[in-house]
């Protein structure tokens, strides 16, 4: 399946990460030498995406906005040049499953890659063309084990059939069940390649955990119709949602970064000989 757009949802308050996020948003955070949508944008454009629809909560749209179209504009951003990109407010923080509904107007019932904001990819090592591979026409989540104590963190997939080399049947879906409820030991972890259909799946949903619209609930909707399947990534991806994480995604990617990785490195050495 070719996927020339992606949403993103960079509504969230980033509340993790206080106090770094009371007046900067979560989008914008620097990791290395650019802000976290920028690694985001980079690689759905390694994937083959033109276009990205970002969800962002008000005011904000004015600061991500400066950063890709203000100024001198893209022709700053080495390799950006030629992406569209469409701003859309979620006027009222009311879940990740609102958020993307709200991207329904500008993805035009095509099938669209979700990128969420927290969960960064060392280049080289992405999942969006083995989730547009796996797809036959519906849509496909992206998986990975989780731990016992990562089971109320993560949405949790119903796993049907195996049907190829890492690929299952998504049969359902439980948002954070926690180790007594979870359905499966695979969860959902920031990447997925969505039909159409999710908005109708998506539209009329009552809120669920926490009292949000949760994107997971349309996810077990989907599976439930056959209509998902599920691709098994063979790493973690990168979680700047939290400090610690944060920390760990800036060392990964400053030693994959091909002018600093050299001497971080060496940097890194030194620190460890020195205990």
């Amino acid at each position: 399946m070719k996927v020339t757009v992606a949403v993103i949802p960079a509504a969230g308050r980033g509340t993790r990460m206080r106090p770094a996020t009371r007046s900067v948003p979560k989008a914008l955070l620097p990791v290395v030498d650019r802000p976290v949508i920028q690694w985001i944008v980079e690689e759905g454009k390694r994937a083959g995406v033109t276009e990205f629809v970002v969800v962002v909560s008000p005011g904000v749209d004015d600061l991500l906005y400066s950063h890709f179209e203000g100024m001198e504009g893209l022709g700053e951003l080495a390799g950006l040049e030629g992406l569209r990109f469409t701003w859309v407010i979620q006027e009222q923080a009311r879940g990740l499953g609102h958020a993307v509904l709200q991207a329904k107007e500008a993805v035009d019932n095509r099938s669209f890659f979700c990128l969420l904001g927290d969960n960064l990819v060392v280049p080289g090592r992405d999942h969006l063309a083995a989730l547009a591979e796996a797809s036959d026409g519906r849509s496909v989540v992206c998986l990975r084990p989780l731990a016992d104590e990562d089971l109320d963190r993560y949405g949790v997939a119903v796993v049907g059939d195996t049907l190829a080399d890492r690929v299952v049947e998504v049969a359902g879906a439980v948002e954070k069940p926690g180790r007594e409820r979870a359905p499966s030991r695979l969860g959902f972890v920031g990447r997925y390649l969505f039909t159409p259909e999710v908005f109708a799946c998506l539209e009329g949903l009552a809120p669920g955990y926490g009292g949000e619209i949760q994107l997971t609930d349309a996810i077990a909707r989907l599976g439930e119709a056959g209509r998902c399947l599920g691709w098994v990534a063979d790493e973690d991806l990168l979680d700047v949602g939290n400090p610690a994480g944060y920390v760990e995604a800036t060392t990964a990617l400053a030693l994959w970064h091909p002018g600093l990785g050299g001497r971080y490195r060496e940097f890194l050495e030194g620190l460890a000989g020195d205990r």
